[in-house]
């Protein structure tokens, strides 16, 4: 019981610590950690999202997320454009310079993620997904009940 927890808390500490690393060294470009999350997310969408779609993907409440799209646009960061399907719905959606900024974001993050992983083999990290998967199995079984 007690490895169980710790490896709880090991899982708790590497995500902070990740993010923190990620959020020190963006920092040079002007970005809270909230602010290149939701870059983030935007980029690795297949498509253009609506609000309440990036809210959840990104896992913050929508009044938050508005927030933090006023701020990403008054960067001229993203656009908020009308859904030509439904013109009551606006898709979020990156500028030109948002996209310079996510290529800074991603050259770093993929560095970070280099010396996160060093010396750790692919059989390794598959076996820790599989273990990841079964975890979130496990508590997502919680909320079907």
């Amino acid at each position: 019981m007690y490895e169980q927890h710790r490896f709880g808390m090991q899982v708790t500490h590497l995500s902070r610590a990740w993010r923190a690393e990620l959020d020190r060294r963006l920092a040079d470009l002007g970005l809270s950690q909230a602010r290149w999350l939701v870059l983030l997310h935007l980029a690795r969408a297949a498509e253009p999202p609506t609000q309440g779609e990036l809210a959840n993907s990104v896992g913050v409440e929508n009044p938050t997320l508005a927030r933090l799209l006023d701020a990403l646009a008054a960067q001229d960061l993203i656009e908020r454009q009308i859904d030509p399907d439904d013109r009551r719905v606006k898709k979020i959606v990156l500028t030109d310079p948002a996209l310079n900024l996510i290529a800074q974001i991603e050259k770093i993050a993929t560095q970070v993620r280099g010396e996160i992983f060093a010396g750790i083999s692919e059989d390794d990290i598959e076996r820790c997904q599989a273990i990841h998967v079964r975890m979130l199995a496990n508590l997502e079984k919680n909320y079907e009940t």
